[in-house]
């Protein structure tokens, strides 16, 4: 078997389409299915970097192939992730809307196999060689960002050991900056500045004090206080450095060279008129200038210079917002309040040379992003370590806790959550999921959605008590949640982490108890007794549709508790029950019979050959050390209508196997009547 397959996304509401083309692709791809739209979008939400391409139909209930394209385009994921259109609909109309939105390839029903075969590999050498183009520009673009960022370090550094200061005067600086202006953005509007216009300023800010390179030394390095006439001179520092940027000959109108020439010439200017070269008063200094100012003086306090020692940061924030060191925006003293318990930290951090590298990535990742995502990678991180936290809480203290996701909309549940209130543990669009509202009342559902909108990023947690349904009882309960945002300018409503509390914790209901004794405890499947009435009901109202028992053991399964023990047969079991799951359909029936013995009952339409062998490939996959082989033997309904008679058959095929070779499966047949009767 090779390893390492790449994942191909069926999409499609017919189970029959999704078995023809896993047929027709799993001896080279790994299949992963998906029975409507909004199921697709939680499987891209989940694994978008595992799946390598999607076959998706067109016409499905709940969101239609056209509705899941539109939401690729939202996320960004049409960017990275292929898309072949398969349909019967061969419209214009259709053909057209497909390829507007993203799709990059269609294939009409019926298939036929080797037109399927073909488009997919072409395709997937297409969409290989754009990742690899893809790929050599983003390095190309780190490297250039890279020596960007060092040039203007190198020339920057050699402005401040002329000066006799840190060369960690440029990179605070340019630190300092960026907080403060991502501070700004988040408290208000008036200066409409996006990620990239703060990404030039933070970067712009280390040419702040290049005009030094022009005043003599024995001036800037002086240990004492400036006379006038030497103070003088000094000040000229910000319309030279303003001079060098404006006299170069090319690339003048860059946005760097700009800011840059904003940030030298007036850097030193006054929130009320009184600083210097020009006196310019309030916001008709740019805003580059006035955070470049703030951040230069703060660093410049906190740091060792000839003429004085550092003052402690706490010491600094309050000589700047006592006017002590000149007078400031008013917002961007705001800023700083906010930001001054961190800053020392943040500070260490990038002393210790930990932020340059990170910033060049940032930058990267602001060049190279043509669109929002509507879940920002740092949204996801923060996502998935609140959801480890609360997890840990939920194993200590039993509560049950949940994780709401707006897009796709999806609700999961601890397993102890689920277990208490009697549901799964995942619970799609559960804004219209008629079992979660039997438990958590649609208007009451609602309500905690709007609660948790109305929160903030700043601002994320709420509280607040619902009646919820355990056992048909109503109970009141206190819901804790903590919201998720994006970090855009604008960030949007993600996503909750929260917990239902003052639950009692030995609340069971009568379907935990049903749905308990219907199952078998070890491998979460059905029992041999349930599966039988299930079964026989389905063959009672078979009224034409054809059906097959499929019945196996595991091969040499004693071997495996003998030579590793009883606890990694257990786990064999549970694995050939998961690889069970996986691989049937919902409406399948897949039962542990006892020991190591399982059945699986299907309906099929032509053949059940291809569901047998596709199924047979995927339970003897190897399993640890251990290598999985099953005898399995198949009877189908057209041969015998009642359940005992095709349990039987199924048996003797098995059996049938067993004698013969092992791990292989047999469809029971006319000459193995005899075997039968001597069975009975």
């Amino acid at each position: 078997m090779r390893k390492n397959k790449r994942k191909i996304l069926i999409v499609d509401d017919s189970e029959l389409n999704r078995s023809l083309l896993a047929d027709m692709l799993e001896e080279d791809f790994e299949i992963v299915e998906a029975e409507n739209g909004v199921e697709a979008i939680r499987i891209l939400h989940e694994r978008e970097l595992e799946i390598s391409l999607v076959l998706l139909d067109i016409v499905m209930p709940q969101m239609d192939g056209f509705g899941v394209l539109s939401m690729m385009n939202r996320t960004g994921w049409i960017k990275t992730v292929p898309v072949i259109m398969i349909s019967a609909e061969s419209g214009g109309m259709y053909i057209d809307r497909a390829y507007d939105l993203g799709a990059i390839d269609y294939i009409s029903r019926p298939f036929d196999e080797r037109t399927v075969k073909h488009r997919v590999a072409c395709n997937f050498m297409l969409g290989a060689r754009q990742k690899e183009m893809s790929e050599l520009l983003t390095r190309q673009i780190y490297q250039k960002e890279k020596d960007n960022s060092l040039m203007i370090e190198i020339l920057s550094h050699i402005v401040e050991f002329r000066n006799g200061e840190s060369g960690l005067h440029v990179l605070h600086v340019n630190y300092i900056t960026q907080l403060v202006l991502e501070q700004l953005v988040s408290m208000t509007d008036k200066y409409k500045l996006t990620p990239q216009d703060i990404r030039v300023i933070s970067n712009a800010s280390a040419l702040h004090d290049i005009g030094k390179i022009t005043i003599p030394s024995e001036i800037l390095n002086k240990p004492g206080r400036f006379t006038p006439e030497e103070f003088e001179i000094m000040k000229k520092h910000t319309l030279e450095g303003a001079k060098m940027l404006g006299d170069i000959p090319y690339r003048k109108d860059e946005e760097l060279v700009k800011i840059g020439y904003q940030i030298c010439r007036w850097h030193h200017e006054r929130y009320d008129g009184r600083g210097y070269p020009d006196g310019l008063v309030g916001d008709e200094i740019p805003i580059a200038a006035q955070a470049v100012s703030l951040a230069d003086v703060y660093d410049a306090l906190t740091s060792k210079r000839v003429y004085k020692d550092a003052y402690a940061p706490e010491t600094a924030v309050k000589m700047i917002l006592r006017g002590e060191c000149g007078t400031f925006n008013p917002l961007l003293l705001d800023c700083l309040r906010e930001l001054a318990p961190k800053l020392e930290k943040e500070l260490h951090l990038v002393s210790l040379g930990n932020a340059s590298e990170e910033k060049i990535q940032d930058s990267v990742k602001h060049i190279l992003k043509g669109s929002r995502s509507d879940a920002s990678a740092r949204s996801i991180r923060l996502l998935e370590r609140e959801r480890q936290k609360f997890r840990y809480l939920s194993d200590l203290t039993g509560e049950i806790v949940f994780e709401y996701t707006s897009v796709p909309e999806t609700l999961l549940l601890s397993e102890r959550g689920a277990q208490t209130l009697g549901l799964p543990m995942r619970i799609d669009d559960p804004q219209n999921n008629a079992e979660w509202h039997s438990v958590f009342s649609k208007d009451d559902f609602n309500r905690l959605l709007e609660s948790m909108r109305s929160a903030s990023a700043i601002s994320p947690v709420i509280t607040s008590m619902f009646q919820l349904t355990f056992g048909g009882e109503r109970k009141w309960t206190k819901i804790v949640a903590k919201t998720m945002w994006g970090d855009s300018e604008s960030p949007e409503f993600e996503g909750a982490i929260g917990k239902i509390m003052d639950v009692n914790d030995e609340t069971v209901t009568m379907r935990n108890l049903e749905k308990k004794a219907e199952v078998d405890e070890r491998t979460g499947l059905y029992n041999n007794d349930t599966a039988k009435l299930k079964i026989e009901k389905l063959l009672a109202e078979a009224g034409g549709r054809r059906f097959a028992l499929a019945m196996f053991d595991i091969d040499d399964f004693k071997q495996a508790n003998d030579k590793y023990g009883h606890l990694f047969g257990n786990k064999v079991l549970a694995a050939v029950a998961d690889r069970i799951r996986a691989n049937i359909r919902s409406t399948d029936i897949a039962a542990r019979m006892g020991g190591d013995e399982f059945v699986i009952f299907m309906e099929y339409q032509d053949s059940v050959l291809p569901q047998t062998k596709r199924i047979f490939k995927r339970l003897t996959e190897k399993y640890c050390e251990f290598d999985v082989g099953i005898s399995m033997g198949v009877a189908c309904s057209e041969d015998a209508s009642d359940y005992e008679t095709l349990f039987l058959m199924a048996d003797t095929a098995m059996y049938s196997v067993k004698r013969d070779k092992k791990n292989g499966f047999a469809f029971y047949d006319k000459s193995m009547k005899g075997t039968l009767k001597q069975q009975n």
